[in-house]
């Protein structure tokens, strides 16, 4: 019985912490030096957490490891931190949004060069702050559709969201498979 209540009182008590530490949180800064709150300052959170575990995982693994793959017909290193990049562009599309470049699957494959890569993986969250921070708060109820399904511009952004974050997932496998721990797990 204590058991349960010892474990129901650090539940409670790593909640009320995870709480306070959002609350406490900056929020995202538009060029105007106003925050940006609500959905959109959140959204920002999420993605200024996604960018710096993808861009140091990116400079943590060697440049002889970006045409590592798990398996034939599987992305490569690089072809998975350039599709990312490639998301990133894309799918502000379909918020209205006309992205400065366009990286195909080709794109993709060409692209092997670290440093380019890193590069292209840092501009293509900028532009998805920029669009970010041009979207109001009315705009994420506007309609559109996305690959065939009716959706808000909300929900684009959390397809955003979730693929950054599927890929990190994927990235960071690929990093543990050749012997590189994320580093910001290595401080642990």
């Amino acid at each position: 019985m204590r058991y349960y209540i010892y474990r129901t009182m650090l539940v409670v008590f790593l909640a009320c912490s995870l709480c306070a530490s959002l609350q406490a949180a900056p929020q995202s800064q538009p060029a105007s030096g106003a925050a940006v709150t609500g959905f959109r300052g959140e959204f920002l959170q999420l993605l200024d957490d996604v960018e710096d575990k993808l861009v140091s995982l990116a400079g943590a693994v060697p440049a002889e490891k970006y045409g590592w793959r798990p398996a034939e017909g599987v992305r490569s290193i690089s072809e998975v931190y350039m599709h990312i990049a490639g998301g990133n562009y894309l799918l502000p599309s379909f918020m209205g949004a006309t992205p400065p470049q366009k990286i195909t699957q080709e794109t993709e494959k060409t692209v092997t060069d670290k440093a380019k890569i890193i590069e292209t993986l840092k501009q293509s969250f900028d532009y998805l702050r920029q669009v970010t921070l041009k979207t109001s708060d009315a705009d994420l109820d506007k309609k559109t559709n996305i690959f065939g399904k009716d959706a808000t511009y909300r929900e684009v952004m959390l397809i955003i969201s979730n693929h950054c974050h599927e890929h990190l997932g994927q990235s960071i496998a690929y990093a543990r498979m050749n012997g590189v721990v994320p580093p910001w797990s290595a401080a642990q």
